[in-house]
């Protein structure tokens, strides 16, 4: 009867499933902190941010390299010139430009190579701002994409941590439901062994009991081997492995993570909320970028200084008289050179003054963003704060529960032995205990996700990731 009793039991709550295979040469086996880490390395979301970061640090570079030689070219062209016609002969070179019947001989035969090259170079000298400007919204553009690695680096953090966690709470029901598996078989050899001797205890309808639930665990055995290995898989395909490869955690048992609440209580992770978390420093550095785009609209309304020099030569193959007048030149040959001051004023101030509005209008936006990110923070702290009150409390209560559990199932067992025990009250306690042990295991997976939830809303998860001093679980369970 106590055999019947338990398979009663175990149809009506956990399914078993068989032990996992022998590990093979593609099996890798990781902690909590070295699947984070992983994560972080491989993932290409992170990845994509990393490089609209490298972006935003090249555009940066580029804006300091204008506050010095803002334009430095040099341009080389290559052409043919012509040569010259009529020309009297013992007339000295430099003296050809006074005679009016020498003209340019562009027949074909006469054509000869020319080659032009130029340098230019300007320097701004005071921009109102300009300059200064670009540079430090390019500077706070770079802050803006970091903050936003690093909320992306949180996100897929807080993800690993939880299929982490599924995959060891297969784990542990899978030890469970092999205890299970193992008293239902032996279970239902007792049964058939009383009835072969004619025990008048059990009777058929204890043996058909245990061939249904038999079944039941058959069923529910299928549904738990796709579960476990949908964990895997997720797991495996989140740290982007071949598919080949078995992951499986290190850890052998599921604990609570050692992350006791911080004695302050809420304004604690409030604070390190408002300090840590990325959307907040994004939102700042993007009313800093914002400011600084104002400032270079508003430059506009003010004329720009600065100074330019250029250097020319022109070279013709063979030379080309040139003269030495300073009122007459060839195009064709020589050097030439222009330096001076410049200064430049746009006078289109209608278009300034909507551009600086549109300015304005952004950097509005940003700030209504920078109050929203705050607020937002401080809203999901606070949910993520009482979540593992919620998950710690209903983690100790079911802790007390099994071990309750498990005291009543001995106590049943011993009165079971000394022959006044009462089957009911034993297949009752059987329930319970099994009951209690699974929904410890979902309890602790639950507590140990909110509080890496809590770590991630305070923006503190990828640092202790990073810093070794996330502490994977305790030493103690049940």
């Amino acid at each position: 009867m106590l055999a019947a009793g338990l398979l009663c039991v175990l149809g009506a709550g956990i399914g078993a499933f068989r032990a996992a295979a022998q590990p093979t040469p593609d099996t890798i086996r990781v902690t909590l902190t070295e699947a984070v880490q992983r994560a972080l390395d491989v993932s290409p979301e992170v990845d994509r941010r990393r490089a609209q970061q490298r972006f935003a640090e090249a555009r940066r570079e580029q804006a300091q390299a204008n506050r010095f030689l803002t334009d430095l070219s040099l341009d080389i062209a290559s052409s043919f010139a012509p040569g010259l016609d009529n020309v009297p002969p013992g007339t000295p070179e430099d003296e050809l430009y006074l005679d009016p019947d020498v003209t340019n001989d562009w027949s074909p035969g006469a054509l000869r190579p020319f080659g032009r090259a130029e340098a230019v170079a300007r320097q701004p000298i005071f921009t109102w701002g300009e300059l200064s400007g670009t540079i430090d919204a390019a500077r706070h553009g770079v802050d803006v994409e970091t903050a936003r690695v690093d909320q992306k680096a949180l996100e897929v953090a807080a993800r690993t941590g939880e299929l982490y966690y599924n995959l060891l709470l297969t784990q542990a029901l899978a030890r469970l439901a092999e205890r299970t598996a193992d008293v239902v078989d032996r279970a239902q050899k007792e049964i058939q062994r009383l009835l072969d001797k004619g025990d008048e205890s059990v009777d058929q309808a204890d043996l058909f009991q245990t061939r249904i639930t038999e079944e039941e665990v058959k069923r529910r055995t299928v549904e738990v081997e796709q579960n476990r290995a949908t964990a895997r898989s997720a797991l495996r395909r989140q740290l982007f492995l071949s598919d080949g490869t078995v992951v499986q955690a290190t850890s052998e048992e599921l604990t609570p993570l050692t992350s006791p609440l911080h004695p302050d209580s809420l304004d604690h992770y409030i604070t390190l909320g408002l300090k840590n978390r990325p959307e907040v420093e994004q939102a700042q550095a993007g009313v800093r970028a914002r400011k600084a785009q104002v400032d270079v609209a508003k430059s506009n309304y003010y004329p720009k200084i600065g100074v330019q020099a250029s250097l020319s030569q022109g070279v013709t193959l063979p030379d080309r008289p040139n003269p030495s007048n300073p009122f007459v030149g060839d195009s064709f040959m020589g050097t030439g050179t222009r330096t001076g001051l410049g200064i430049t004023l746009d006078l289109n101030f209608q278009q300034t003054a909507a551009k600086v509005e549109q300015a304005q209008a952004e950097l509005s936006e940003v700030k209504q963003q920078q109050t929203a990110a705050r607020q937002l923070v401080r809203f999901e702290v606070e949910e993520a704060y009482r979540n593992v009150i919620v998950a710690e409390a209903k983690m100790e209560s079911r802790d007390r529960a099994n071990k309750i559990s498990g005291e009543w199932l001995r106590t049943e067992q011993i009165d079971f032995d000394l022959g006044f025990g009462d089957t009911e009250n034993l297949v009752k306690a059987v329930r319970a205990d099994i009951e209690a042990e699974a929904r410890y295991f979902e309890a602790v997976k639950a507590y140990n996700v909110a509080v890496l939830k809590l770590l991630r809303t305070t923006g503190t998860l990828t640092d202790r990731i990073r810093n070794g001093t996330l502490v994977d679980t305790t030493s103690t369970q049940k």
